[in-house]
């Protein structure tokens, strides 16, 4: 029985910690949520006050309605935690009220048959009217047990009405609480339909000028594989400058480097010799900067501080015209006018691309990875240049026409292009 009890003690405690442990991350998430949606409403009303393109305002928009759905399911979850436990806690009310019965019961009747033990017979009587010498012994112990019985029987009614006491005030304060929640998740869907309102007002704008969207649209996609032409070029580059460099160091460990003219020969050997642009071959100082960098996988930083996605990765369908298929290389987000780009992980500059005056895109390799940065009014680092975590690289450009400030993010494995959603932190 008592290893039963025990069991059931340790359960009771288990639950009761993961309880409050999964309240604490909900928490710190719809916090996260909450912020997010405050950065939201600021672009919002930033490119609002602006009057700019109202698909500009339709993309923010839909990330704030995206974001208050987060917020509700979030609550939600809260609030389905604080019910399981408010739950268990009337349970051990119940159990706690049916013991501390039976222990009332129970001791209200040692009480009766002591007083009567003492009407009749006294202590000292019940003694003395022993046989011999050990039923004397015996029943002077029994009496000091029964009194000490008692008194323990007093100490547990004690405990379990505090406890009693303190399980009912909990439940009091979580029922307030679960009220709150219901009221925060009510307020927040009026909220939502109001979004929703807006922003079907909104899409009904935006259709009439289809056919602007439509050629907006292949315009932006011939931009794009060109740049994105320019920027698998050098990556190429960058890659057979790695092969090179690599090749020219085992050349030299090969012929000992013994002279300058030696070094020179052993210069133009490796200029003839053909190296891989598609693959890099590892140094061992490279292959610990890759394996860092695969290492955090859905660990990295994002390369803004603050920003949505506004653009996924691969064939996109259009917000608006499900018909419409857009490609995209990376990732677009999102973020705030004057925001800088930052480095995800720690590498060396392998080239800055002048797109245009006002468009610039920096290259970083972390090993055989490539992390690429578009989209930069100006740049704050240097072809083969060290930098580190997070560390500012550009300021991010925004369009002069639509308002938008966008940082076009790619990822890639010597040159096969991947989702670099997977790979950044949830925030």
């Amino acid at each position: 029985m008592p290893k039963y009890f025990l069991s059931l003690l340790f359960v009771c405690m288990t639950s009761m910690m993961w309880s409050q442990s999964q309240q604490e991350k909900l928490e710190q998430r719809k916090a996260q949520i909450q912020r997010e949606i405050r950065e939201n409403e600021k672009m919002l009303q930033n490119v609002k006050s602006k009057e700019k393109s109202a698909m500009n305002v339709f993309l923010i928009q839909k990330n704030k309605i995206r974001l208050k759905e987060n917020l509700i399911n979030t609550t939600e979850k809260q609030t389905r935690l604080l019910a399981d436990d408010m739950y268990r806690n009337q349970l051990k009310i119940n159990k706690l009220n049916r013991e501390l019965k039976i222990l009332k019961e129970d001791y209200a009747q040692k009480i009766v048959n002591s007083y009567k033990s003492r009407s009749e017979q006294s202590r000292a009587m019940f003694i003395l009217s022993s046989e011999n010498f050990l039923q004397a012994y015996k029943r002077a112990q029994y009496l000091k047990q029964y009194t000490s019985f008692r008194k323990s029987q007093g100490e547990e009614i004690n405990v379990k009405s505090k406890e009693l006491l303190s399980i009912n005030e909990k439940l009091k304060l979580q029922k307030i609480a679960k009220q709150k929640l219901l009221e925060e998740n009510k307020k927040e869907r009026v909220a939502l339909v109001k979004e929703k309102q807006e922003q079907e007002k909104l899409v009904n704008s935006i259709k009439k000028d289809k056919n602007r969207i439509v050629s907006d649209i292949r315009k932006k996609q011939r931009e794009s594989k060109t740049i994105d032409a320019q920027i698998n070029r050098l990556i190429r580059e960058a890659i057979a400058e790695a092969n090179r460099k690599a090749a020219l160091e085992r050349a030299k460990a090969a012929a000992g480097d013994k002279s300058k003219s030696g070094s020179k020969e052993v210069k133009e050997s490796v200029a003839r010799t053909s190296v891989s642009s598609s693959r890099i071959e590892m140094t061992p100082e490279n292959k610990i900067i890759a394996d860092n960098f695969r290492a955090n996988r859905g660990n990295l930083p994002w390369p803004v501080e603050k920003g949505f996605i506004s653009l996924g990765y691969g064939d996109q369908p259009h917000p608006i015209y499900n018909t419409l298929v857009v490609h995209n290389s990376g990732l677009e987000i999102t973020t705030n006018d004057g925001a800088n780009a930052r480095a995800v992980f720690g590498g060396v500059v392998s080239s800055v691309q002048i797109i245009s005056p006002v468009n610039k895109a920096v290259i970083i390799q972390h090993g055989d990875y490539f992390t690429v940065y578009q989209g930069l009014s100006s740049v704050n680092v240097s072809a083969g240049e060290k930098v580190s975590i997070k560390q500012n690289i550009g300021r991010i450009r925004t369009n002069g026409d639509t308002g938008k400030t966008v940082l076009k993010f790619i990822l890639s494995q010597n040159t096969s292009y991947m989702n670099p959603q997977g790979w950044l932190s949830n925030r």
